[in-house]
């Protein structure tokens, strides 16, 4: 596994002096290494470096198993989100409280931090008229209140029109249409 590699403990640690952290988060001071070892294992515990790029060097008593468990399951549920998409449909002849409705949904999502993919769908002849159905969808774009980036621009495929949308990290809505 790729943490192993990047995470230091016990012995792999070079440092000569560490801020040593407890296993209950507590701040134990500036030990020497070979101490701050003998602290852990006396706790039956491993010495793991957290921050290599500090003066001096920080290190926390703690089972490294644990440790490892821990920055995966963060690690898997940051990258959770981002990857998943949620998707909201709708259709040029939506009345205002169906957008309305659908609006809500798409700002629930964007603000749990899913990427959503809005479509518009269109019927038999509704294709020919495929300009309204993007002015529908530009507008329904304008009515969402929560900052968002737009990742994919509106592009027709087969039954309408699909766009993608983040939620923006800045304080202004980047409507990019």
């Amino acid at each position: 596994m790729r943490i192993n590699k990047r995470i230091k403990i016990n012995e792999e640690i070079r440092a000569d002096k560490v801020r040593v952290i407890g296993s209950e988060g507590e701040n134990l001071g500036i030990h020497p290494r070979d101490e701050a070892i003998e602290m852990a294992r006396k706790k039956g515990l491993d010495l793991i470096e957290i921050t290599p790029q500090a003066e001096p060097v920080v290190v926390k008593i703690h089972s490294f198993d644990k440790f490892r468990y821990e920055q995966e399951k963060k690690t898997k549920e940051k990258g959770k989100k981002l990857n998943e998409t949620k998707r909201v449909q709708i259709t040029p002849r939506s009345a205002k409280n169906d957008l309305e409705t659908k609006i809500k949904q798409a700002e629930k999502f964007l603000d749990k931090g899913y990427r959503i993919e809005v479509f518009i769908f269109l019927k038999g002849r509704e294709k020919a008229n495929k300009e309204f159905a993007k002015g529908k969808l530009e507008e329904f774009l304008k009515m969402i209140k929560i900052p968002y980036k737009q990742t994919i621009m509106p592009k027709y495929s087969g039954r309408g029109f699909t766009t993608q949308l983040v939620k923006e990290s800045g304080s202004d809505k980047a409507n990019t249409s």
